[in-house]
């Protein structure tokens, strides 16, 4: 970069009180366009102090120069979110409380991943769709090279969207001649009959995250009329028997609802130049109580089949308001609880049966 250069620094300045002096290392960012400068800052320096809670570093802004201290790792991790930040506004991008987030969790000590700015992208009609945690760039890339990729994790990593936003550049590129969008309309069960309309009306509910995903990623015109050209199918599940779906990017939603054999059957549709992306959340199965999950039993049956690509998110790939993956942690840690209860209990039995 030749307007960002960073520093060693002996001693970090700062207008905020310090009691005690931070140890680990320390460096400089020197920002040449003081017109960028505050987008970075945020508002009040709002930015910077979310980059201090999330990656725990001490940051300081002089002049054109941002100041960062701390652990080693963290500081790496800080300067590569600044540094993506930074890139993003060369570009004319706008940095928002969601990109400071995303370039959080892009740049975790933990888990170090390319910056932001250098991730791979989506790139549609409508503008680039970025990766905003290190999970969805591993998805995002096996999204592009593999034939059949599954995406498993909690809700709100953007499986969905972001196959979705696959599937759109494919479709406008010439890759694909059309998208096919499934769904199973499990939680309707027999009470579907019973809804009011015709059949398009009764199924449409459990596809609406498929139509919104679509209408984010190119104008609602767009598509409505692909869709009245056959380019663009949102289908119940069951529409899929007795197909051959050939040069298509296709995706079938909300998986872990599926049986095995209906994910045998949709599976086997994959025809000529086809994609597939199947996604869903194992801790979310609405079937009835023993039937066994076709996402858990493909899954178990096609890992590490050639040119099946399995991508599996967690709690801190939730891109959604922050206190999604608190809950979603909180859900995570009572079933880890109930688990180790249960091991208790059968070990419990066991010994006393021994005795």
């Amino acid at each position: 970069m030749s307007d960002i250069a960073a520093t060693p620094a002996d001693r970090i300045p700062s207008d905020r009180p310090t009691p005690e002096r931070v140890p680990g290392k320390a460096l400089t960012l020197h920002f040449a366009d003081n017109t960028l400068l505050p987008l970075l800052l945020g508002d009040h320096d709002r930015h910077l102090a979310r980059l201090e809670q999330g990656l725990g570093v001490r940051l300081s802004c002089r002049g054109n120069r941002v100041a960062i201290a701390g652990d080693p790792a963290r500081v790496e991790a800080a300067q590569l979110a600044l540094t993506g930040l930074w890139r993003r506004l060369e570009r004319g991008d706008a940095v928002t409380q969601a990109d400071v987030d995303a370039a959080i969790r892009m740049s975790d000590f933990e888990d170090p991943r390319l910056p932001l700015s250098d991730a791979p992208a989506i790139r549609t009609k409508r503008g680039a769709v970025g990766p905003r945690s290190p999970g969805q760039s591993a998805y995002m890339e096996a999204l592009s090279r593999a034939e059949m990729v599954f995406g498993i994790g909690p809700a709100g990593t953007g499986k969905t969207y972001l196959a979705v936003a696959q599937a759109v550049a494919m479709l406008q590129a010439g890759k694909v001649d059309r998208i096919v969008l499934s769904r199973p309309a499990v939680e309707a069960g027999e009470r579907l009959g019973f809804l009011p309309g015709d059949l398009k009306e009764k199924v449409d509910p459990y596809l609406r995250p498929l139509y919104d995903a679509l209408n984010d990623m190119m104008p609602g015109e767009q598509v409505v009329r692909r869709m009245a050209t056959g380019e663009i199918e949102v289908a119940p599940l069951a529409f899929m028997r007795g197909r051959t779906l050939a040069h298509a990017f296709v995706i079938l939603d909300e998986a872990q609802n599926t049986t095995p054999v209906q994910m045998k059957m949709f599976l086997t549709r994959m025809g000529e130049g086809t994609r597939m992306v199947i996604t869903g959340d194992l801790t979310q199965v609405d079937l009835p109580a023993g039937t066994r999950s076709g996402l858990r039993d493909a899954l178990d049956t096609l890992e590490g089949v050639a040119g099946i690509a399995v991508c599996r998110f967690d709690k801190r790939d939730v891109v959604r308001h922050p206190l999604v993956a608190r809950i979603v942690d909180a859900y995570d840690q009572r079933a880890a609880a109930e688990r180790d209860t249960r091991r208790g209990r059968t070990a419990g039995g066991e010994a006393a049966a021994g005795t």
